[in-house]
């Protein structure tokens, strides 16, 4: 039996986001930093002024006419990326859907109860997913169910809007509420 040839193992570059010194492929660029007259110069001359000064010639939008350049610490430059994205990334909103479940024979006090916490939840800032789970044959109460879906979504009308009607999916029929912007 004859041996497969294998191939050898090659680790993945990672591409650069940012092209570097060499890699500039423009005759002239706008250059910017610290210690340079902002301006257009001839890539060489781009080059030779960073190497002076032990840096990077990184070019930091491509798409101007002419390309600008910058002249930085590229590690340190993208360090401090990797900081601004994690920074942003930090700062967005997650969304926290909560989900509370209603039979189509739910008695009023578990309804209340149910309303209450919707209430806190919408407060906080969560969304609602309201639900209610027909089992068997109560799937003939279709009806009831949606006049509950509907009791519930007046009785958050003060902290909370539709954003989904109710609408029947097998055996659940769900509605989604939003928070209403808080006044300030």
């Amino acid at each position: 039996m004859a041996q497969q040839q294998r191939k050898p193992f090659r680790p993945v570059r990672q591409e650069e986001p940012y092209r570097i010194n060499d890699r500039i492929r423009v005759p002239q660029v706008r250059l910017v930093g610290e210690n340079i007259a902002p301006g257009i110069y001839d890539i060489q001359q781009a080059l030779r002024m960073a190497e002076e000064q032990n840096l990077d010639l990184v070019e930091i939008s491509p798409n101007a006419v002419p390309p600008v350049c910058k002249v930085i610490d590229y590690s340190k430059f993208k360090y401090e990326q990797k900081k601004k994205q994690k920074e942003i990334k930090a700062n967005a909103q997650k969304v926290v859907i909560k989900e509370i479940r209603f039979s189509p024979t739910t008695d009023d006090h578990d309804y209340e109860f149910k309303l209450k916490h919707a209430l806190n939840f919408l407060k906080e800032g969560a969304k609602v997913k309201a639900y209610v789970q027909f089992s068997g044959r109560e799937i003939v109460f279709k009806e009831q169910g949606y006049k509950l879906l509907e009791r519930f979504a007046k009785g958050l009308d003060e902290v909370g809007k539709i954003e989904l009607e109710p609408k029947l999916e097998g055996k659940r029929m769900s509605i989604i509420l939003t928070p209403k912007a808080l006044k300030k």
